[in-house]
Formats: structure tokens, sequence, C-alpha cells
């Protein structure tokens, strides 16, 4: 998921920016008088963050353990014992956080939802307004800075409350439950955001937590088992995963196109939806516990 959480930010701007390095011909690129820039108008450079990696305040104003915490939390996961419990503090320093990105010419800037912290319970349950509030409150301080949010549904991290009454996304029960979930953050955020996706790397998730179980719920098959699962699984498993979350993606997409689209974006082209499938040429992760 990421590294020891006080160099996440530095590392992915480093990452981010290193290309701009190799030639003069981008020095201070978006700083200067734009119509020079060598980009296009509509040219997004933006950054990146996940809810567990950047938000902390892990069970603050009503928020529900999720599975990254329950896992990070058993003793021997990670090597140096470290969680995302407070990380870089987003859920309280976000207002700072958006006019740094502003200060770096940063104008677009992927967010995702911490399912837990809006749904505490899922559908049974209440809206858990604090959650929602705050993310209203970071989009809405995104554009004030000239920054584009683009808000993920989902990435990676579920309500435990889900993996322990249905095992989550092995569960059909999960499809009815992501509808809802997108139904909540359309309805609520949809006046803000123009650019969707529904899920980050699925198939990563799939990989990592049904096939070699590094990742919760740590569940792997036997020929790809590697150190960290817990529990040996049949191979159709994972296929199972992957089968509920397009079922899900689908749904979701169905619902906004459906009721959202027209209503919350004057001209409808403007909103985009997607899905992402491909796995970044470099993937950071925590060190996991060594012998």
């Amino acid at each position: 998921m990421g590294t020891s959480n006080s160099h996440i930010p530095q590392l992915l701007l480093g990452l981010l920016l290193s290309p701009l390095l190799v030639s003069s011909q981008f020095h201070n690129v978006f700083t200067q008088d734009p119509s020079s820039s060598p980009f296009p108008p509509n040219f997004f450079f933006g950054t990146t963050s996940s809810a567990y990696q950047y938000e902390g305040a892990f069970l603050s104003d009503g928020k529900s353990l999720n599975t990254w915490d329950v896992y990070s939390h058993k003793p021997g996961t990670i090597c140096d014992g470290s969680t995302a419990d407070v990380s870089v503090d987003q859920y309280h320093l976000y207002q700072g956080d958006a006019e740094l990105l502003a200060s770096l010419g940063i104008n677009a800037h992927k967010i995702s939802i911490s399912w837990s912290r809006v749904l505490p319970r899922g559908r049974h349950g209440n809206i858990n307004w604090d959650g929602i509030h705050y993310y209203k409150n970071l989009i809405d301080v995104l554009l004030l800075n000239g920054v584009e949010p683009f808000v993920t549904l989902n990435h990676y991290d579920l309500p435990q409350e889900f993996e322990d009454r249905f095992k989550g996304w092995q569960g059909s029960e999960i499809k009815e439950e992501f509808e809802h979930l997108a139904d909540v953050c359309f309805k609520n955020l949809g006046d803000r955001v123009k650019y969707w996706v529904t899920f980050n790397e699925p198939n990563v998730l799939a990989r990592m937590g049904y096939l070699y179980g590094q990742w919760p719920p740590n569940r792997c098959t036997i020929a790809a088992k590697e150190e960290g699962c817990t529990e040996i699984v049949p191979e159709k498993e994972i296929f199972i995963v992957g089968h509920n979350m397009i079922l899900s993606h689908a749904s979701a997409v169905n619902i906004y196109r459906k009721n959202y689209q027209v209503r919350t974006n004057s001209n409808a082209q403007k909103s985009h939806f997607n899905v992402i499938w491909q796995v970044n040429n470099l993937v950071i992760g925590w060190s996991r516990c060594c012998k």
C-alpha cells in the first residue's frame, strides 16, 4: 500500500517530477506563461492519493474499522509496526495540502472515498454525515485552488464488517453494498465531481488479497502462496472476486448514467467514468515482516 507514512508524499512527488529534470525544455513549465507551455490547455498534470494511505483519523467522527486498519494492527504484519492511523493527517490538513498542490502547478488530484468513513455499516447502517462533509470540504478546497478532483469510489479498503459478515469481495452481497456506496457518493458529491473512478487496480487487489495472500484478507492458492498468507483457498476464489468487482463496476456506472449524469452536469459529455485496471510500472509497498 505505501512506504513509511512520513515519506509517501515526498516520494510520490519525486517520482512525479523527476521526468521534468531530464531536459531544460521543461524548466518551470508550470510557472511560466501558459500560452508558451509545451502541453495543450486541457492537459492534466496531476497527483494521486488514497484514503487509507493519506487521511489518518482512522476512528474519528464515526468512521468504522476497515480491512487495512485491522490488517496493519496485527503484530508482525509490518516490519516496523507502522500503521496509517495518522499517516499525513489529510483529514485535518487538507486545506494546506490543496494549497501546496496549487503552488506546484498541479491541476488535478485523485482522491478515494473511505467506504468505512461514509457508510460505517454499509446498507445496514446510517450515512455518516461527518464523512460526507469531509469529502465535500476536501473537493471544494481543491476546486478553489484550481485543482480538478478525480474521485475513486474504492481503493482497496473495505469496512471490516463486510469481511466478517459475508467475506467481502467473495460474497454476492458486495454488489448491492457497492451500489449503495456509489449512489450515496453520486447524490452528495456529484455536483462537484466530473471524473469518477469505480476501482483502483481491482486486478491488483484480487491477486494480492486472494492469490498471493499478502494483502487483506490474506487468502492464497497453494501454488501461489507467499509469506503473509493465512488461509489456503481454491483457485476459483480469485475469479469469484474478479466477477463480483466487474458486476459492481457495471452496476455503479449504470446507476450514474441513469440517475445522475445529466442532472449533475449541464453537459453530460463533461462527465467521465473509468476503472483503473492496469498495474503501475512501479508498485511501492510496505515491507513485510522478514524472518
